[in-house]
């Protein structure tokens, strides 16, 4: 099974919260009805939350680019671009019984945190993305917290649809953005030789 087909598998107990915790990072997405919390540290990537109060259940996802410019590449690599991730959060949550017309959305991310990579706008490309997916799809957005140059730790509880969103100093930015190059290069050097088990 590849990476991007697995839910996130770091759980933890969130003491500021006071409940069970699940850490999400760039290519994977979570969804429960159980009363958790999910977060995740957005630089200038993006995550949606989407939330059926009908169902009272929630899922986020976290990405990297809008698209794939390669569109043969998949496997592990897929859940990190925005139109992979988005189709794998929809439709665990269709799975699970929601509807495209009952879902709401809360999306965070999208800042200028790559210094020097200004003149690829990452982070409003994605934002961008975000806006026109969920209106293709006509899911209403209830909140938002993109762009600006600030990196974000989002925490989102999926029972009852609420999401704190909190910016970070701009120390942070530098430990971000490496984390978030560190992570595509991963993703690069592993794509060559991927093997999927099944």
């Amino acid at each position: 099974m590849t990476r991007a087909a697995v839910p996130a598998p770091r759980t933890y107990y969130d003491s500021h919260f006071r409940r069970a915790a699940v850490k999400i990072i760039p290519g994977e997405y979570w969804v429960t009805g159980a009363d958790q919390v999910i977060v995740t540290v957005l630089g200038s990537c993006v995550s949606a939350c989407l939330h059926d109060p009908c169902l009272g259940i929630g899922g986020m996802n976290h990405f990297m680019l809008p698209a794939c410019a390669d569109d043969t590449r998949i496997g592990g690599a897929a859940a990190r671009y925005g139109i992979n991730a988005m189709e794998l959060l929809l439709n665990e949550l269709i799975k699970r019984g929601s509807s495209r017309a009952r879902l709401e959305a809360k999306v965070f991310g999208g800042g200028n945190v790559l210094e020097g990579l200004t003149t690829l706008k990452i982070g409003a490309r994605n934002a961008a993305f975000v806006h026109e997916f969920l209106h293709t799809e006509g899911i209403r957005i209830a909140g938002e917290d993109l762009l600006d140059v600030w990196p974000r730790k989002v925490a989102f509880f999926p029972r009852s649809g609420r999401a704190l969103s909190k910016k970070l100093k701009i120390g942070d930015r530098a430990a971000i953005a490496r984390r978030e190059r560190e992570y595509e290069r991963g993703i690069d050097a592993a794509a060559a030789g991927e093997v999927v088990l099944f």
